[in-house]
């Protein structure tokens, strides 16, 4: 299941590795993100089917819809269905599969802040697919330790995150880094989570026009339509703020490897910025990927102005701090992900049709299960 852009980066790695062991998958494509185009990541060979879908304001119509629309079409169900991270498209296709009995496996398992509303409604929406997922691919052992203390039924297995795996690719396709001199420091900046509607957009846009007389500032809008009307309202006109459209995940890359910090609250970008080496300011006041806070790469500042700005003028003052942070660490994976993940479901199959399973040679942890 793919609704969202985040989801198709994230799972083309998936349906790569399981189409090079000869089991290409079927895409179901919600329409949460109206303009998706898997052929964008790579995916236009395989089969592929629509439900029509489209984001809804509300994101328990959305998961209805898409757990209705996604029944209808399971007269003959799959063998498993692999949904990834914590959005109404992906809950939806759980929904629905559990209801057919189609065993889940979900790719990003196990991420938590322990806190419903923060952010909402996803934390509610990963928990809810772990609790009845048969296969959980935690990204990294604190989300296997998650899914532990709640004692899930399904398997789990530390894999890494396939963001890794997208990220490296698009990498080793884009031509050598070369900055440009400047005087001012460049900033790239995005926000769109749904919990800082209203006041922290604008909490945000405050910090960055006090900002915008030590720095060039680039503002990667949000495809939704009122998030990038707040900001185009907010930080219209500010000098040395350049709003810039949506853009796809190789254009993204190549403005994060340009910009000297960066400040967002995507957990895509959360989790790239150690694996680039750029530092990285979290706008969240609690997050699910806690791993790159803990090894210095990133800073949970939160939607406070006074903070956001105070974070970001004392790391132009101290070249030591910088310099920590823009080492490379990769808290959230090597890379290697999806094919893990890939074997993972084939040996599962294998299982289930009665035959013996291919010879394991990817790295496990165990949890007991």
């Amino acid at each position: 299941m793919i609704g969202t852009r985040p989801e198709a980066i994230k799972l083309a790695p998936v349906a790569h590795a399981l189409a090079a062991r000869g089991l290409p998958p079927t895409l179901i494509v919600s329409g949460q993100h109206p303009q998706l185009d898997p052929a964008e990541f790579g995916l236009g060979e395989l089969s592929t089917e629509r439900l029509n879908c489209p984001g809804e304001e509300d994101p328990h119509r959305h998961v209805g819809a898409v757990a209705e629309a996604l029944l209808s079409r399971m007269s003959l169900p799959p063998d498993r269905l692999v949904v990834q991270g914590d959005t109404s498209s992906a809950l939806g296709a759980a929904l629905a599969a559990f209801t057919n009995g189609v065993p889940v496996a979900h790719v990003e398992a196990g991420l938590r802040t322990h806190d419903p509303l923060l952010p909402w409604p996803e934390e509610e929406y990963r928990t809810a697919i772990d609790t009845h997922a048969e296969l959980l691919f935690a990204p990294t052992a604190v989300a296997a330790a998650n899914l532990q203390s709640e004692r899930v039924p399904g398997e789990v297995h530390v894999t890494g995150n396939t963001s890794i795996d997208a990220l490296l690719a698009v990498e080793a396709d884009l031509p050598p880094m070369s900055r440009r001199p400047s005087k001012l420091p460049r900033l790239l900046v995005t926000a769109h989570r749904r919990e800082s509607w209203g006041e922290g957009l604008r909490s945000i846009a405050a910090a960055l026009r006090e900002l915008a007389s030590e720095a060039m500032i680039d503002f990667i809008l949000h495809p939704n339509a009122h998030v990038a009307a707040t900001m185009r309202e907010a930080l219209g006109g500010s000098a040395n703020v350049h709003l810039l459209d949506p853009c796809g995940h190789r254009e993204l890359i190549q403005h994060m490897r340009a910009a000297d910090l960066i400040l967002s609250d995507s957990g895509g970008i959360q989790e790239e910025a150690p694996a680039l080496g750029i530092p990285l300011l979290v706008l969240r006041d609690k997050t699910e990927r806690p791993e790159g806070v803990a090894d210095g790469s990133a800073i949970l500042v939160g939607t406070s102005s006074v903070r956001i700005v105070a974070e970001a003028r004392r790391l132009s003052q101290d070249a030591t701090a910088v310099d920590q942070m823009c080492e490379r660490s990769f808290p959230y994976g090597d890379g290697k992900a999806a094919p893990r993940i890939a074997q993972i479901i084939q040996e599962w199959l294998e299982k289930r049709s009665g035959l013996s399973p291919a010879t394991t040679d990817c790295p496990r942890q165990s949890y007991g299960w």
